[in-house]
């Protein structure tokens, strides 16, 4: 196994076997070029070749090397958008549909992992966590919301007692739980689904970046080595688009996210904090997000970060998140600490678009990547073999471009987290 390339992290220390694929070298036509290795365009580029399609896949570093193989593992339902809200902005019918497939990005990542036999610590439940009793009366809205109106009942308000009981903490007054909500080993579902693309045929190049592209009948794709002639391209490269492709660029604001993971702990401590084994995020702006791993560590997700450089020493960075709701583990080893970028939208909605008539793009999951890029890359799929009903409703939604663009979102960001990072603390 060769894993040279990849961040230091606690998956990448307990990942699977992983194939080597050589960069690209010279020219290759295909039907369909696919740039970005994570989970958007491993899943396009697995469906895309189950139905036929002859697909090039090229990855700048390693596949999953950004989020997809760095995040917090947490899949899903539902958007960051409520219901009503998508109602005023897409109408009933497609607000609906929308929701649907929140649902569906689930149960096909269930289904994927099933088909394909990826082994990557698949668990059942996500409960998500008021850390102010104000809170409360929203979870409590929508949880009623999801069982009255969408006829939802895989979802249940938890009272205070009964959070403080699944945590062994009583820093939390209430919670929504999705009892089909799931987590896993983010890395090793990568894996997976390059393994099943790879035996379906998808020509995979690794240390490929991609320097730019020819827009035509004839989509041409060029790196430092190589070139693709493809029928269509999509793009799947989330946090990472870089400067590519200008005109979607300021769709999206790349952020970077931090993760520690502790020693492995004891089966009396992990008994005690997290019984049923769920994964866990909060109800701050700047949220903190927590889960077991297969081997009894904590891995825990949270800190805010307004530079573009990581913390020199990220375990600590975040160790003191997670002393706040656990003193207890202050005599706990921190043995991972790591990063990633992430890629948000203005409006927290997954940005889906047309470019050209064979140019699509997904990106900006905003923290629902594993099961909203796994659904955008088949979605992408669908549309290039003519059904195009799932992708469509997304690129409907209203995505608006951050203030200033490029140049200016940064800045603008800063402010805006700065703000919501000390509304968390004082309000």
């Amino acid at each position: 196994m060769s894993l040279t390339g990849y961040q230091t992290s606690y998956y990448l220390d307990s990942a699977n076997h992983k194939k080597d694929y050589a960069a690209l070298l010279g020219e290759e036509s295909c039907d369909v070029c696919i740039i970005g290795g994570g989970f958007t365009g491993l899943s396009a580029a697995l469906h895309l070749a189950e139905q036929g399609y002859s697909v090039t896949l090229l990855e700048a570093q390693k596949i999953a090397w950004g989020a997809s193989g760095r995040n917090g593992g947490q899949v899903c339902q539902g958007h960051n958008m409520s219901h009503q809200e998508m109602i005023s902005k897409v109408g009933r019918d497609n607000a609906d549909l929308l929701w649907q497939m929140s649902l569906d990005s689930v149960d096909l990542v269930k289904d994927l992992i099933n088909k394909h036999q990826i082994q990557c610590d698949l668990k059942q439940g996500v409960l998500h966590v008021a850390n102010k009793a104000k809170h409360c009366e929203g979870l409590k809205r929508s949880v009623d919301y999801k069982q009255t109106i969408l006829n939802y009942q895989e979802i249940e308000y938890l009272d205070k007692a009964t959070v403080s009981a699944m945590l062994g903490s009583d820093s939390y007054h209430g919670g929504e739980y999705w009892k089909q909500g799931a987590h896993l080993h983010p890395l090793n579902y990568a894996l997976g689904l390059a393994d099943a693309a790879d035996k379906a045929g998808v020509r995979i190049f690794e240390d490929s970046r991609v320097t730019g592209y020819l827009a035509g009948d004839q989509v041409q794709v060029n790196t430092d080595k190589g070139q693709v002639k493809a029928k269509f391209m999509l793009l799947a490269c989330n946090g990472y688009l870089g400067d590519l492709e200008p005109k979607i660029a300021g769709k999206i604001m790349p952020i970077n996210n931090f993760i520690l993971a502790t020693e492995p702990l004891s089966d009396e401590i992990c008994a005690r904090i997290n019984p049923q084994d769920v994964a866990v995020a909060d109800s701050k702006f700047v949220i903190n997000y927590f889960k077991l791993s297969a081997d009894n560590r904590l891995l825990w997700g949270g800190g805010e970060n307004y530079t573009a450089k990581f913390p020199s020493d990220i375990g600590q960075f975040v160790r003191k998140y997670m002393l706040e709701f656990y003193p207890e583990l202050r005599h706990t080893k921190v043995d991972y600490g790591w990063g990633g970028t992430l890629a948000i939208t203005l409006n927290r909605m997954p940005f889906f678009q047309r470019i050209e008539p064979n140019i699509f793009v997904a990106q900006g999951y905003s923290g629902h990547g594993v099961a909203m890029a796994t659904l955008g890359g088949k979605l992408m799929a669908d549309a290039i073999s003519g059904n195009a009903q799932g992708f469509d409703v997304f690129a409907k939604m209203p995505s608006p471009s951050f203030p200033g663009g490029t140049l200016l979102r940064w800045p603008g960001l800063v402010a805006g987290m700065l703000y919501y990072s000390l509304r968390d603390r004082l309000f």
